[in-house]
């Protein structure tokens, strides 16, 4: 699959997860999707909470599902769409600083420097990252002597 292509069809998973969000409170409604080595998609949207702090996003929800299914350190890319449920207005958005942590967690333990791709909800602008890019200076695994998590 081509480049493009192939990154187009992961802002089109992340799109149609950020449908799915469940965002009552912002009205903001975030979608994410997760490449693995074997190119299967796994995805996730944000999840409000009523007491706020307890909301998770959409990169996390993807990101534990891909743990959940024994496959952390499987991850290449990731791609991020977000932006007002109404659809006022075309918003460009990147991860919080938690889920660059997680992000930075997940680069660690593949042992590969992952993609990530930020677009908005057309597709019409996207922006290609890299964890260092976007969390310098990270504290992560391999600061407590821990490495690519390998297959057994």
């Amino acid at each position: 699959m081509h480049d493009e292509q192939r990154v187009g069809q992961l802002i089109e998973a992340a799109r149609n997860a950020m449908a799915n969000a469940h965002a009552p409170y912002s009205r903001f409604a975030v979608g994410a999707a997760v490449r693995l080595t074997d190119g299967s998609i796994v995805t996730g949207c944000n999840f409000e909470n009523a007491s706020y702090g307890l909301s998770l996003c959409a990169e996390t929800v993807a990101l534990a599902t891909v743990n959940a299914q024994g496959r952390f350190a499987d991850v290449t890319e990731i791609a991020v769409v977000g932006g007002a449920m109404d659809g006022a207005q075309e918003v460009l958005v990147t991860p919080c600083g938690r889920c660059r942590q997680i992000m930075n967690e997940a680069e660690q333990l593949a042992g590969r420097t992952l993609a990530i791709y930020c677009a908005t909800p057309s597709g019409d602008r996207v922006i290609d990252l890299t964890v260092a890019q976007l969390l310098p200076h990270a504290f992560g695994p391999a600061d407590l002597g821990i490495g690519p998590q390998k297959k057994s």
